[in-house]
């Protein structure tokens, strides 16, 4: 899953392809690098983000997906409301990616339901602007996967059949708990398919002495390696190229 952020504020690459035009070019550049889908989102949701309207959301990412969409390209649609998400699959989006995992809108499980697409519920406990405040666990692998297993009840109750987790790295969480979730990957399987976003995250910019996001990259495709031994379901990255690269060397080894 490649990430098309089409916001001022990302942490990683806000501004970079702020406009529909930009935007769409990196789009299918996403696709010819190998992104299998490319995950088209209009809100940042980095530590300490505030929200924008529904219209600028709107605004930002449907004209995108319908144009990539038009070029043959899978997206995806990153948000947290059910009207983006409805406007998204109706322009040509064929999955939704939900970090709040049905509870920042109420009418996002429905919705979904109704569409009749697949759906990534994420591990969630508030939005970006005080997210940290809220990394207390006493065991997190445990406490993620309880809550998750809440969301995915919502979901069946909803009507939502095709429902991938995630454990929602970095949101909420600490960098240790980040590893402690990466470590028990399995734990997380046991849920049904996963979804990692692990990509330039700020975990990753300690364990490489502050490193920048854009320097990131190859400790992220380490991660796709992770990823793809225990058998994940995908991972949501920056570096498509090299994750892709990384994939078809495993799998080459593997026979």
């Amino acid at each position: 899953m490649g990430v098309l952020n089409v916001t001022p504020d990302s942490f990683s690459d806000g501004g970079d392809h702020a406009t529909v035009d930009t935007a769409i070019v990196f789009g299918l550049r996403l696709r010819a690098l190998g992104a299998d889908l490319v995950d088209v989102g209009g809100e940042s949701t980095r530590p300490g983000a505030q929200r924008v309207s529904l219209d600028e959301e709107h605004a930002r990412v449907v004209p995108v997906i319908e144009a990539l969409a038009q070029e043959g390209v899978c997206c995806s649609v990153d948000t947290m409301r059910a009207a983006v998400a409805e406007a998204a699959v109706t322009a040509g989006a064929t999955l939704v990616n939900d970090v709040s995992g049905g509870l920042a809108d109420p009418a996002m499980l429905p919705t979904v339901a109704a569409l009749g697409v697949p759906y990534v519920a994420m591990h969630w406990r508030g939005h970006a602007a005080d997210m940290q405040s809220r990394a207390s666990y006493d065991d997190v692998v445990t406490e993620v996967c309880a809550e998750l297993s809440q969301r995915l009840d919502a979901c069946a109750a909803a009507g939502v059949a095709d429902v991938v987790v995630d454990p929602g790295i970095g949101f909420a969480k600490t960098a240790e708990h980040n590893w402690q979730l990466l470590r028990h990957v399995d734990r997380l399987q046991a849920l049904g398919p996963v979804l990692l976003g692990s990509s330039r995250k700020a975990f990753l910019g300690t364990l490489l002495d502050g490193r920048p996001p854009v320097g990131r990259d190859a400790a992220t495709t380490a991660l796709t390696v992770v990823a793809a031994q225990a058998g994940c379901w995908g991972v949501r990255v920056h570096d498509v190229q090299g994750s892709a690269d990384a994939v078809r060397v495993w799998e080459q080894l593997r026979g």
